[in-house]
């Protein structure tokens, strides 16, 4: 029977290897080469080699069509020494991968050549069992996971859209929650306001919202924010955060969202809902068109109803909610391909979903090269009241 030796010395004449000399010099030339780092998460805490992807050996098959999906992918792999990147190289060779090389001596004759290992942020025991169902996606990884757990997001409104929204994004770990709403909580509003409960009626929304996301997560920052969103308040508020989720249903507060986001540069996470109706998109995300690039101007008062006058099924809420919560985190991890000029829209009566291409206006008053609204404006004349 052959030994364990003949056999690696068998499988190391089936591929190719390379020192690690080699791999800096193609780290260097070429951007597309993909570095997979098969070593187990214990033993990244002395130090990885700077830009490559961390997957154990044991989740290589099943996760590589996610890291590299065109089998033509030039592919270095790399362990400790050498041994467990060379199967890996054979194992991904038998799958049809043409371009795979094995680092010899793996990280540890990088470190013995001098050169730099990269010592990433690394995550909790707690926070590793926490988002385990997260981390094992291919597309994200421990690495996206660190992303949501640095990333900071504002949710203007705690109300039927603003409630699914900020529970998924506390469950999924975004590290930096702010909550902003002045209204208190009202029996009316638990119908769909799934953040509260009978208990809270008649005290803040933000309160509510606070006890709710902190017994849910105690491994996230909650701000909170119980005040009316205007211009005077917008933009300090807003400057702190990555990225800013619409949750509210008045046209003042969109078209003020709106124009702070553009001023400053911050990405908006768009959600709407109307009877059994709801839409989402995403506005001022990578060169996409903003929310007046839709509607540059408020409609007139009349044409605005507020919740209690147009009525609502409180499940479309959850709908367009999470909706939006799975749009921010994508644009988070940069994950998937964005809503940037798309707008869904849900209808629940006939359970159908329709794509809307939506482009940016050149001559958008906001965001155009040469805008004629270049300071926030506050349209007092429509009502304010909060899904």
């Amino acid at each position: 029977m052959a030994s364990f030796a003949d056999y690696l010395q068998a499988v190391k004449a089936s591929i190719r290897e390379i020192s690690v000399h080699e791999l800096k010099d193609r780290l260097e030339s070429n951007p597309e080469l993909n570095v997979l780092d098969v070593r187990e998460p214990d033993e990244h805490q002395n130090g990885v080699i700077k830009g490559s992807t961390l997957v154990p050996r044991g989740f290589l098959e099943p996760k590589i069509e996610g890291i590299c999906p065109k089998r033509a992918t030039p592919v270095a792999i790399y362990c400790a020494g050498g041994t467990r990147s060379a199967m890996a190289a054979a194992s991904l060779g038998e799958l049809g991968y043409n371009d795979v090389v094995s680092v010899e001596g793996g990280v540890g004759a990088w470190s013995r050549a001098g050169y730099e290992l990269d010592h990433p942020e690394r995550m909790t025991q707690d926070q590793l069992a926490r988002y385990a169902r997260q981390i094992i996606l291919p597309q994200l990884g421990e690495p996206g996971q660190l992303k949501i757990l640095g990333s900071r997001v504002l949710c203007v409104g705690a109300g039927g859209l603003g409630s699914p929204l900020a529970l998924y994004l506390a469950a999924a770990g975004v590290g930096t929650l702010g909550i902003i709403d002045n209204d208190k909580a009202d029996m009316s509003n638990l119908q769909r306001q799934i953040l509260h409960n009978e208990s809270v009626v008649g005290t803040s929304k933000v309160e509510s919202a606070h006890a709710t996301l902190s017994r849910l997560n105690s491994d996230i920052t909650i701000n909170t924010y119980d005040e009316r969103l205007n211009s005077s308040n917008v933009m300090e508020i807003f400057k702190d955060y990555d990225i800013v989720v619409d949750g509210t249903d008045n046209f003042p507060t969109r078209y003020l969202i709106n124009d702070a986001c553009v001023f400053l540069g911050i990405p908006n996470v768009h959600g709407s809902i109307f009877h059994f109706d709801g839409q989402c998109t995403g506005f001022n995300y990578e060169d996409g068109p903003c929310y007046r690039c839709l509607y540059p101007e408020p409609p007139p008062p009349e044409l605005a109803p507020s919740c209690a006058e147009a009525g609502v099924l409180g499940a479309i809420c959850g709908v367009i909610g999470t909706m939006q919560a799975v749009e921010t985190l994508k644009i988070i991890t940069e994950t998937g391909d964005s809503l940037k000029g798309r707008l869904v829209s849900y209808d629940a009566l006939h359970t159908s979903f329709r794509e809307l291409k939506v482009r940016r206006d050149p001559n958008c008053p906001v965001c155009s090269k040469n805008p004629s609204i270049t300071e926030l404006i506050d349209y007092e004349q429509f009502c304010a009241v909060q899904w």
